[in-house]
Formats: C-alpha cells, sequence, structure tokens
C-alpha cells in the first residue's frame, strides 16, 4: 500500500485547525477545528467527508481542552474512529503551516531538531504566531515520530522579490542586525491561486501575470510574473500595505513617534492600537465587510467611509502593480471577502478601464464556489474569482516533498 495522506495542521495560540488530505486523487477525508483550547468550554469540530464516518455527518463536542497535546490527541481519536488514524500505514506526512520562514526557509523543509530550532529562533519576527506553530509541530512529532513532518512557510513564496523590492531604506547595518526587510504573507494562497488563475485561462503558469488580491480579515496583495512573485503588500510584518479588518495597513511610521510623544502611548499600546483596533474596525467598529456594507447600504456614513478607504487602497495597489508588471494578464481576487463581496470587486475596479479592465456585472453578481472569469467579454485583462485553498497548496507541497 502506497503512503498517499498529508494531515494539515494549522496551529494557532488557542486553535488547531486541520484537514486530511489523499494526494492520490487529491480528496478531502476529514476536516476540523479545535478552539479555545486552555479553557473550560473548548470546542471540537470534526466532520468526515470520506469513509465510514462520514455517513454520521459533522460531529462536535464542547469540554475542556487543557493544552495543544490534549487538543491533537482529541482530533487524532476523532480521525481513528472513522478509520483514518495518525497510525495508519496510509499517512505519508504532516504538513504544518509556520508562519515566518525568514530568509532561511523559502521552500518546504522536512523538520528536525535543527529546523525546529531555527523556527524558535524567528519568534522575534512573528511573535503571536511561531509560537503556536512550533507548539504544533512538537506535539506532532511526539505522536508519529516515525513519519516526515513538513513546514511549509507563509513567506516562502515571496522570497523571490528582488533584494530592491525587499529592502526598506534604512541604515543597512541595523537592518541586517535586526532581519529588517519586506517578509510578505498569505504565500500559500498567493501560490495557490496565481497558478489556479493560469488554469482557468487555459495557459501555462509561465506565461501568465496575475495581481492576487487576497482579501479576508487580513488582507494582501502580490505582483505574480511567470508563477514567481515580484511584489508583496505585506512587509516585516503582517500590518503593512491593504486595510484590513482590525489593521491599518500602510501609514507614516512618524505615527507611531507622534503616539509616543504625544500621546503617551506605549510601545504595546501602539502595537494593539494598528493591530487590533483599526482597519474597518478602527473606522467604524465593524470589521466584518457583510455588516460595513449592510450599514453603508443604510447610509451609516462611518461605514461608507471605511469601505471607501478600503477601495481606495485596493486601487492603489492594482495600480502599482500594473506599473511593476508591465502586463497584467489577470487579476484575481480570493479569501472570503474576495470570493464572497461582489460590492468590493465592483468598487475596486470602477474607474480601471484604462487598465484594461472591466466587469461583466452579471457574472461578477454570482456567487459559487468554483473559480471563474467575471470581466466583460473583450476586456484586455481578465478579472477571475478563485478560492483559495491553503490546505491543499501545503499538502501538495509536503508531498512533493516526501516523494520525491
Amino acid at each position: 500500500m502506497t503512503a498517499s495522506r498529508v494531515l494539515v495542521l494549522n496551529s494557532g495560540s488557542s486553535s488547531v485547525k486541520y484537514q486530511l488530505l489523499d494526494m492520490a486523487d487529491r480528496s478531502r477525508l476529514a476536516s476540523g477545528l479545535v478552539e479555545r483550547i486552555g479553557e473550560e468550554a473548548s470546542r471540537l469540530v470534526h466532520e468526515p467527508l470520506a469513509g465510514p464516518g462520514a455517513a454520521g455527518g459533522r460531529r462536535e463536542q464542547v469540554g475542556p481542552i487543557a493544552d495543544h497535546g490534549a487538543a491533537l490527541k482529541a482530533v487524532a481519536a476523532e480521525l481513528a474512529a472513522d478509520g483514518m488514524g495518525l497510525d495508519s500505514p496510509e499517512l505519508a506526512a504532516v504538513g504544518h503551516r509556520v508562519v515566518h520562514g525568514g530568509t532561511r526557509f523559502t521552500e518546504p523543509t522536512v523538520i528536525d531538531d535543527e529546523v525546529l530550532a531555527e523556527i524558535r529562533n524567528l519568534i522575534p519576527l512573528a511573535p503571536l504566531h511561531n509560537p503556536a506553530n512550533v507548539t504544533g509541530i512538537e506535539v506532532a512529532r511526539t505522536l508519529r515520530a516515525d513519519i516526515p513532518q513538513v513546514a511549509v512557510f507563509d513567506t516562502a513564496f515571496h522570497s523571490t522579490m528582488p533584494e530592491y523590492v525587499a529592502r526598506y531604506a534604512i541604515d543597512a547595518a541595523t537592518a541586517d542586525a535586526y532581519s529588517i526587510r519586506r517578509y510578505g504573507f498569505h504565500g500559500t494562497s498567493h501560490a495557490y491561486v496565481s497558478r489556479a488563475t493560469a488554469r482557468l485561462l487555459g495557459r501555462p503558469v509561465e506565461d501568465v501575470n496575475v495581481i492576487v488580491l487576497h482579501l479576508g480579515n487580513g488582507a494582501s496583495a502580490s505582483a505574480v510574473r511567470g508563477g514567481v512573485c515580484v511584489e508583496t503588500s505585506m512587509g516585516l510584518t503582517p500590518l503593512e500595505g491593504l486595510v484590513m479588518g482590525t489593521r491599518s495597513g500602510d501609514l507614516d511610521p512618524a505615527v507611531v513617534f507622534h503616539l509616543a510623544r504625544v500621546a503617551g502611548f506605549s510601545v504595546d499600546e501602539i502595537d494593539s492600537l494598528l493591530n487590533k483596533k483599526s482597519g474597518l474596525l478602527g473606522m467604524c467598529g465593524d470589521n466584518d465587510m457583510r455588516e460595513v456594507l449592510r450599514r453603508a447600504g443604510e447610509g451609516d456614513e462611518a461605514a461608507s467611509l471605511a469601505f471607501a478607504a478600503y477601495v481606495h487602497r485596493l486601487k492603489k495597489y492594482i495600480g502599482a502593480y500594473s506599473a511593476v508588471l508591465g502586463r497584467v494578464d489577470a487579476v484575481t481576487f480570493t479569501a472570503g471577502v474576495g470570493e464572497n463581496a461582489h460590492q468590493v470587486r465592483e468598487a475596486a475596479l470602477d474607474g480601471l478601464a484604462g487598465l484594461g479592465l472591466s466587469l461583466d456585472p452579471e457574472a461578477n453578481a454570482v456567487r459559487s464556489g468554483e473559480p471563474r472569469l467575471i470581466s466583460a467579454r473583450g476586456a484586455r485583462v481578465a478579472v477571475a474569482v478563485v478560492p483559495t485553498d491553503e490546505e491543499l497548496e501545503i499538502a501538495t507541497q509536503a508531498y512533493a516533498l516526501v516523494t520525491q
């Protein structure tokens, strides 16, 4: 029996998302989520999608789950109940989402003690994410020490940016001493969506230039030339770039000095303000785009202003990345907002006919879980909606690595 299954783990500070995939046919066997780890009301939702457990449908349990070790053991028990336990000889690898790979990790990597130590060393660059990623890896290694554990890094796809793009214009010695540069994030999504866009156009990925707009609560844009990222909107951290649900995106760095000197804010207070209390939430009190659109539709001025700022920033990046690429074959929307909010797509492209961008209003209004074109007939640049699939991308990269 050829081992072809990959368990994908995305470990957060108090949660674990997971999917079990069979790479023989790229099918999903099960998926689930453990949330509120460490609380009395921890919650595990498990959904078997194939095998004998699928007939019973989704299962849910609520109760204390002490830590990530207990969480992964609970996940293993659920999978075992469906005949797909972690002890299965069909399991080829465990693929881990790791947010920050720094400059060292630019491709999927089999995890050993040295690699794990290096991921720990990168915690100062991603203090909210890498510690949880490390915990997930440590626990999974104890559960199946005999199979490869593979780290797939959010930053890796953007490591191809030219040095003049990745560098900030600050003192070079200081930048080098403290690893200050633009890394970019959402890389697995941008990689998957850019390739999927080429397939949708029926062209080799090497021949397609695409602007990918990953619009969720966190949001980022990338310019991809022939399958290679040449620019992205997030930087040293996920704070830079587009207006997001709770993050400010681009702003004058002197705002930080002003808040410290004039308002007396501490570094931690400024960090919290810009990452957790800004963006749509800061401007109108809601970070859910559905609520922002509803309120704007009812004439709410704060929501209308927040929406206008969100869309304006998108237009700026579409225009900038059109200049960076020189030739754009497609602009692709993905993630929760990008896939579902037709108003955002319409507003972002309004007035950009000079760049070859125009929508088919009827196609844009259709909601679908399938990749699709929504550009007007005859438009010079295709506009696409491609549902992202980061778990499949992680599984694909992990499986390719362990079967080389």
